[in-house]
């Protein structure tokens, strides 16, 4: 019977075959980005560093295990729809995501609105969970897995203030085209809260930063009309919504409440 024996990777350490077969799909679904969301045969050969026959064998068995899609009018690979179970499954296992629950609950239940947790994925915030009000007649919902805008949302705004300006792509470049912008990052570390984000569909959104030690982990938002939710900062609603996330930073080890200040 043949065997099939252990791989030298030339620096004193030995791969197996099947441990091989995983690297590579990984290395191959490693390969999409938000940027770069299709590849080409051609693409993805190179990224493997192995033969075109190769990268079609493993291009095959990931479609097959719904992890790739292929588009014959393009010839371009995506990530298949396998990917996103895999992601909502990861994202809720978040720790930040079983600390929040109870404070998303609560803050529910005394604003009478939808309460939003969003965290940084490397270029937006990602929703990681949502929390509708069940009471109304009419509710707003917002998907778990939706990527939010970088400036237009409350919370995309939180984390241009308080993230440092290299872990955003492109906020150098958008602080100095956009004054607005700036001044508005400003208003957020004083008061703690993003409360002029732009209303879209009637929709408006309030959010404020959560923070395990010193740094940002999370935003927490409220989300409902423009009638139901106020641009002021010391509205009832506001100063609910800045006190949950001044609770749930204390239980994740901070312990001077930066919301206020000027973390820049």
């Amino acid at each position: 019977m043949a065997t099939r024996t252990a791989r030298d990777n030339g620096d004193g350490t030995e791969t197996a075959p099947t441990i091989q077969t995983v690297q590579r799909a990984a290395l191959i679904l490693d390969s999409f980005t938000v940027s770069r969301p299709h590849l080409s045969l051609n693409e993805i050969t190179t990224r493997l560093g192995a033969s075109k026959a190769t990268a079609h064998r493993y291009t095959k068995a990931l479609r097959a295990a719904n992890l790739l899609r292929y588009d014959e009018r393009t010839a371009l690979y995506s990530l298949g729809p396998q990917v996103l179970t895999l992601a909502a499954a990861a994202r809720a296992a978040l720790p930040i995501v079983a600390a929040a629950e109870p404070y998303m609950d609560r803050l529910v239940k005394a604003v009478g609105q939808t309460v939003v947790l969003s965290i940084w994925d490397g270029e937006a915030p990602t929703v990681v969970r949502s929390a509708d009000n069940t009471d109304h007649l009419i509710r707003i919902s917002v998907r778990v897995g939706s990527r939010l805008d970088l400036t237009a949302s409350a919370q995309g705004r939180v984390f241009c203030s308080y993230l440092p300006a290299d872990q955003v792509p492109g906020l150098a470049r958008l602080m100095r085209r956009t004054p607005d912008l700036r001044e508005e990052c400003d208003r957020i570390r004083e008061h703690g809260l993003s409360v002029n984000s732009p209303a879209e569909n009637g929709v408006h959104t309030i959010a404020a930063p959560v923070f395990e030690g010193d740094a940002i982990i999370a935003a927490m938002a409220i989300v409902g009309t423009t009638v139901s939710v106020s641009r002021e900062a010391d509205s009832p609603m506001a100063l609910a919504l800045l006190e949950t996330t001044r609770e749930l930073s204390q239980r994740l080890g901070n312990t001077h409440a930066p919301q206020g200040a000027d973390a820049s």
